[in-house]
């Protein structure tokens, strides 16, 4: 019996590249017993709606974009009952997503094999403030601005290029944010470079936390906290040991945590998955315990 796929497509993600075979990854579903209905996306919100006025009509909601893309058919299922499994065609810069679940990137026929062979897994997602969520993280501090304000002509060029030639024009701006984070079990207090709530292995497709850190249906997020260093050499110390996957300097702190709440003297700018996340002094993020199943 052949099964109904909703597939959400952004096409602005990966540069527009997932045309080129995309008449071969339909006929993979076909083949493989899926009648699938299209949905595109004109603007910021659109995957969100679909997937919350249609998603329970179909036994599997998809969607090809990039990660702010899967974050949205997150959220609009997050108002469903019992939303179906997800499959993700991952065509995004980062795809940070992709990298911690082993799916197959820019591929839109071996995405659509996953979709086939692979089974749902439960998965956390975070909650953000009172209604918003996110799918892997939400961030403040430095260079988390640099994936939304990277104009989308630099992305589709350069790739991961673009973020980076985009964190250096912010590197005269970086100032210490005095926080106080409450979380499971204690409390911190000082000044920070950058926070996150994450549950991820890949963060801006650059930087990596172990797996064995990091389980996406666990229950509690990976809270990271990056002191402030003082020094132009110590901060190139530290970043320079995180982008080799060494996290044992006294300026880093990796926690897990169901919630953290964080506090500020005055609004900051969050990220929540590579897109703009508003301004706080006071916000709470908790984890919620796997609402959805992601196939993979």
């Amino acid at each position: 019996m052949d099964r109904s796929l909703m597939l959400i497509i952004n096409p602005m993600a990966g540069r527009g590249s997932y045309r080129i075979s995309f008449g071969d990854a339909m006929q993979v579903l076909s083949e493989g017993g899926y009648r699938t209905t299209l949905f595109f996306t004109a603007r910021r919100g659109d995957a969100t709606r679909f997937a919350a006025q249609h998603a329970a009509q179909y036994d599997v909601v998809a969607c090809i974009g990039g990660d702010g893309t899967l974050s949205e058919v997150l959220a609009g299922l997050m108002t469903l009952d019992n939303p179906p499994p997800v499959g993700y065609f991952p065509m995004g810069t980062a795809n940070d997503v992709a990298t911690t679940l082993g799916l197959p990137k820019n591929d839109t026929v071996a995405a659509a094999r996953r979709i086939l062979t692979g089974t749902p897994h439960p998965f956390d997602v975070g909650g953000f403030g009172e209604k918003d969520y996110f799918s892997y993280i939400a961030a403040f501090g430095a260079f988390t601005e640099v994936s939304y304000a990277t104009p989308q002509d630099q992305k589709k060029m350069l790739g991961h290029l673009a973020y980076v030639l985009q964190g250096m024009q912010t590197l005269p701006k970086i100032e210490p944010i005095h926080t106080v984070v409450e979380y499971d079990g204690g409390s911190f207090e000082g000044n920070l470079l950058y926070g996150s709530v994450s549950n991820s292995t890949s963060v801006a497709g650059i930087v990596r936390l172990p797996e064995a850190m990091v389980s996406l249906g666990d229950g509690v997020s990976e809270l990271v906290l990056v002191r402030d260093p003082g020094t132009v050499a110590n901060f190139a110390e530290l970043v320079s040991s995180v982008l080799s996957e060494r996290f044992d300097s006294d300026k880093l702190l990796i926690l897990h945590t169901k919630k953290a709440r964080f506090r500020f003297d005055y609004p900051v700018a969050w990220t929540r998955d590579g897109e703009a996340g508003g301004e706080y002094r006071d916000i709470e993020i908790r984890n919620i315990h796997c609402p959805v199943k992601l196939i993979f």
